[in-house]
């Protein structure tokens, strides 16, 4: 009765780690510090709220798929400062489309770029190792083969894109990669971006780079691939960016993004959300809107995060391979055995990370010592200093 293709999923990160931890008793003598989850834990700007009063008249109306044109406008118009992307090369109407969450284009995508019958062989869906769960799931449910390039430190926690064969690059209908990157915080620089982009062109294939993390950085702002693509003559195809306002503007329970690029791509994506897609509330919009305009409240929400990377520096400085990330709010620690590591820092001192190994997925070929997070530990820095230093210092004891 159900979709084969479901059998072939791997169990969400979270829900393992509560498999790992239900039998585990946390200490009782020390407070909860949940360290394993990216949610932002900074109140949202006051005007997402006002915003939201201001157009509750708005509630009882069907809010068109493409979104509104204040919201695309607002968006491109973010995309443009943010990047220094030439003026007007963005067009609101063509080359933005509003989601609900980024999860929902990532998810999406694979399916729309994905034709099981065109390649002479079953379609590769290519992905960083660790990776975000969704694109795994994304590639098995349009009936590709989930396709593992490992980030390692060995290779900088970049996948190594001259390692993917030719005959893989052949088949290959959509390739994922994020930056700032999840688990690991590093950050592609404009020649790794205009490699991945020349690829996809060349093997016709579609780039996906998950930006969400990227108004979230330590020194330098990261670099776009639309920056890339408009240095390269300005053409769009073969290339979608996702963005979102749960780390940028701490908003994850707004559910606002949007993807933005090809719009041969943005045309079909929006004929899928006719039928089936998420589509956004005109307050949940208008609220959007305003976020993506006003930039003094990420400068702020930033610099609070480089708090974070000083406490958990001044904690974790010389042991398990701490480095300051580049982006994101996560630190990824070698700790050796993260399954084992985050089941002690559970029972002695009532702090949950997540397992590295939960962030990754095997090839058929591979074995367990081919996983490239199996020794590290994932650690989100989203809470407040009051409980973030004394969880780090517990942190770091249990690794001394």
């Amino acid at each position: 009765m159900w979709n084969r293709r479901f059998q072939a999923l791997d169990e969400f990160p979270f829900r393992r780690l509560a498999a790992l931890l239900a039998h585990v008793a946390p200490a009782a003598d020390a407070p909860l510090a949940d360290l394993s989850i990216g949610e932002p834990q900074h109140r949202p700007p006051p005007l997402l709220a006002a915003c939201l009063a201001e157009h509750a008249d708005l509630w009882n109306k069907y809010p068109s798929p493409a979104g509104t044109p204040a919201f695309r406008s607002a968006a491109a118009a973010w995309l443009g400062r943010r990047f220094a992307l030439p003026e007007g090369w963005l067009e609101p109407d063509r080359h933005i489309l509003p989601v609900a969450g980024t999860k929902e284009a990532l998810f999406l995508v694979a399916t729309i770029a994905t034709d099981p019958e065109s390649r002479g062989g079953r379609p590769a869906v290519l992905m960083p190792n660790p990776l975000y769960s969704t694109y795994q799931g994304a590639a098995i449910l349009a009936g590709a083969e989930p396709v593992l390039m490992p980030a390692s430190a060995e290779n900088g926690f970049l996948p190594d894109l001259e390692a993917v064969p030719e005959d893989v690059l052949a088949r290959t209908t959509c390739c994922y990669l994020c930056t700032p990157a999840n688990p690991q915080g590093v950050v592609a620089d404009p020649v790794y971006l205009e490699r991945a982009l020349e690829l996809a062109r060349a093997y016709d294939f579609l780039l996906v780079v998950d930006e969400c993390y990227s108004d979230i950085y330590d020194r330098l702002p990261p670099t776009s691939a639309l920056e890339v693509a408009a240095a390269k003559g300005g053409a769009l195809d073969h290339l979608v960016v996702m963005h979102s306002l749960s780390k940028r503007s701490s908003a994850a329970g707004l559910r606002s993004g949007f993807v933005a690029g090809d719009p041969d791509l943005l045309a079909q994506f929006l004929r899928v959300r006719a039928y089936g897609g998420a589509v956004q509330p005109l307050p949940v919009m208008a609220a959007a809107a305003a976020l993506w305009a006003d930039d003094d409240h990420v400068v702020a929400n930033r610099e609070r995060y480089r708090e974070k990377f000083d406490l958990a520096e001044t904690a974790l400085a010389g042991r398990a391979g701490f480095y300051r990330p580049p982006g994101g709010f996560f630190l990824w620690l070698d700790v050796g055995d993260g399954v084992a590591v985050a089941a002690e820092l559970w029972r002695r001192h009532h702090v949950k990370v997540l397992p590295g190994a939960y962030l990754t997925a095997r090839n058929s070929t591979e074995s367990g010592d081919d996983d490239p997070g199996t020794r590290y530990i994932r650690v989100a820095l989203v809470h407040e200093a009051a409980l973030l230093a004394p969880a780090l210092e517990r942190l770091a004891a249990t690794l001394t």
